[in-house]
């Protein structure tokens, strides 16, 4: 039995194969990718704990690319450094639909026993393309020192547009010297309504920009974090490193 995935059906335990459908063309410029019109994508935004003794293997369960799978290689595994209690984030580029089986395989027992709890969700994004340039994916080894961090959103009722609008503001280079940034946006599963990923070329990068933002924080409590406060009624800020690829 099938389901073609246009309304979404969430998933049950990863790894995850998805019968694929190519991208379309982006329709965003590099400063506007995340924003509503240009989410052309499908993705699947997976946080994972992992089993007590077992962050080591599923690490390395989560990097194998699903068997039989268009595009196996789009998607990017990063890490929890310092922040909310999952272990790893794993988002993964599906296209434009998606197609699940309800009698697939079951996971081993073995494999199974490497997660304590997990959420899936499907969410909208920009192209592929567009992604991998934001993330520093389209050159891996030219942002192997990048810093990331990954925030999960929920949106004050009545707010969603306002809160998507804020969190796709332009950089401020006074403060901002953040490379990339992907907000997408939750379709089906779990409680939330945006996942934004930011990317900085280093730590340091990423400790300049807080250390800005603090000192902004104290002149002025009308921008920004008091901002976010007035739209987001729940969030959450991880750290995190990219181990794939």
């Amino acid at each position: 039995m099938k389901f073609t995935i246009q309304t979404f059906i969430a998933l049950g335990l990863a790894p995850f194969a998805f019968a694929q459908s190519p991208s379309p063309a982006s329709s965003g410029s590099p400063s506007t990718a995340a924003s509503t019109s240009g989410r052309t994508d499908l993705y699947h935004v997976h946080f994972a704990n992992a089993a007590v003794g077992k962050a080591k293997e599923l690490g390395e369960e989560l990097k194998k690319p699903a068997p039989n799978t268009p595009n196996a290689d789009h998607f990017i595994l990063l890490r929890h450094v310092d922040g909310d209690s999952w272990d790893y984030c794993m988002i993964t580029h599906v296209g434009a639909n998606a197609t699940v089986e309800a009698n697939r395989p079951p996971s081993s027992p073995t494999q199974a026993g490497l997660w304590a709890q997990h959420t899936d969700t499907f969410a909208a994004g920009p192209s592929w393309a567009e992604f991998t340039k934001q993330m520093g994916i389209d050159d891996a080894s030219k942002t192997s020192a990048s810093a990331f961090a990954v925030s999960i959103y929920r949106p004050v009722p009545g707010q969603r547009e306002a809160l998507d609008k804020f969190l796709n503001e332009p950089a401020d280079r006074a403060i901002d010297s953040w490379v990339g940034r992907v907000t997408l946006q939750h379709l089906e599963g779990a409680a939330w309504g945006f996942v934004g990923i930011q990317r900085w070329n280093s730590w340091a990068d990423y400790a300049k920009d807080n250390a800005a933002a603090i000192a902004q924080m104290g002149r002025n409590q009308q921008g920004g974090w008091f901002k976010l406060r007035e739209l987001a009624s729940f969030h959450t800020d991880t750290l995190c490193n990219r181990i794939a690829p």
